[in-house]
């Protein structure tokens, strides 16, 4: 394993000798379709693409020979492997939507799929876990929360897992009892769209951002607004509170990102060098970095204190429209147009790995509280 693992590390490597390595892996697999003596060697290419959280979706795998290979939590969905010779394969929560199995030989396979959440026939544009890591709230799963008009773009847990807010093209903010699903209230005010929704640290009160232009401070009890925050020239896509509570940064359509107090709403700086909208913005666990991602296909990390540009992130090959730090600050999740997942060291700025599975935009990424799952 630790020979395998040695070989999934350079699927990403940039280094000449390293070229072409996953085509030259998985024409290993196709090899066994034909010639029984290249089964070791398919079974140990699979594991390490596997391991490499290449994603094996939708691969016509009739007749392979990869007994012993180890695909758990692979990426399997839509995957024939029509007569093939399996035995011994583990395949423990792995995707397999729609996999098939049609005269397939699973002599001691080792079964347990992963779940997959399916909301319906309508993108899900937010996602998020609960504090405690056991919900997630995204437009329908445990229960149906039913109030607003129009698409839901935004969802957030309140700190204590009790409400959840949201934002919608109704161009309404709603609250929620997370427990019952009731509508608590109704906060009015935006002119349009509100894209990014998000309760402060201590629950009290609530931030927005709306194509309107502008971003809001709300109380969460009453429900009363408490301040607008105007200074962006485009449509604000994602605000956040800092870990502290004490600022508030946004991203917006004019290809910015602004970070505000949010006691007195002042602005405090401008941080400029995306080239394109701002989609997404998140303060770091310690409140000292931000990280952005923007339709410049470019992730940057910007000082807090200093705004300055620490480093760009390059991978990804379309507009990134989702981006997080990890719970203890060392890696960065993205989410992006280019349907992948991308893992990031928050310190080199290196690619870690590409989670590669869904077949469309991928709108809203985010890691659990433990950090053991995204």
């Amino acid at each position: 394993m630790g020979i395998i693992q040695f070989i999934a590390d350079r699927i990403y490597d940039i280094n000449p000798i390293f070229l072409n390595l996953k085509s030259r892996l998985f024409r290993l697999i196709e090899s066994s379709k034909n010639n029984s003596n290249i089964s070791i060697a398919a079974a140990n290419a699979i594991t390490i693409l596997n391991i490499a959280r290449v994603s094996l979706s939708h691969q016509n795998w009739d007749n392979i020979n990869i007994s012993h290979a180890i695909l758990d939590y692979a990426f399997l969905e839509g995957t024939t492997f029509k007569q093939a010779i399996l035995d011994s394969v583990s395949f423990y929560k792995a995707c397999l939507r729609n996999t098939n199995f049609t005269k397939a030989s699973v002599n001691q396979v080792n079964f347990g799929e992963y779940g997959y959440l399916k909301s319906g026939s309508v993108m899900v544009f937010s996602v998020q876990f609960s504090p405690d890591g056991n919900r997630i709230a995204s437009g329908k799963l445990i229960q149906s929360l039913e109030g607003h008009s129009n698409y839901v773009y935004s969802v957030h847990f309140s700190p204590d897992g009790n409400r959840i807010v949201s934002g919608s093209n109704d161009k309404t903010i709603r609250l929620w009892d997370a427990s019952s699903g009731k509508l608590i209230q109704s906060l009015e005010g935006h002119s349009d769209i509100v894209w990014s929704v998000q309760f402060s640290p201590d629950g009290n009160r609530i931030v927005s951002g709306s194509d309107d232009k502008t971003i809001r401070l709300w109380n969460a009890s009453s429900g009363k607004l408490i301040q607008s925050l105007e200074g962006h020239s485009g449509a604000v896509k994602s605000v956040q509170f800092s870990p502290d509570g004490n600022r508030i940064v946004s991203g917006s359509y004019d290809n910015t990102i602004k970070l505000w107090d949010a006691s007195s709403g002042k602005l405090i700086q401008s941080l400029e060098g995306h080239s394109d909208t701002v989609w997404s913005v998140q303060f770091s666990p310690d409140g000292n970095r931000i990280v952005s991602g923007s339709n410049d296909n470019i992730i940057r990390l910007w000082d807090v204190l200093s705004g300055k540009l620490i480093q760009s992130l390059k991978g990804h090959s379309n507009r990134i429209t989702s981006v997080q730090f990890s719970p203890d600050g060392n890696k960065i999740v993205s989410g992006s147009f280019d349907n992948t997942i991308k893992l990031w060291d928050a310190s080199s700025g290196k690619l870690i790995q590409s989670l590669e599975g869904h077949s469309d935009y991928v709108l809203s990424v985010q890691f659990s509280p433990d950090g053991s799952r995204i």
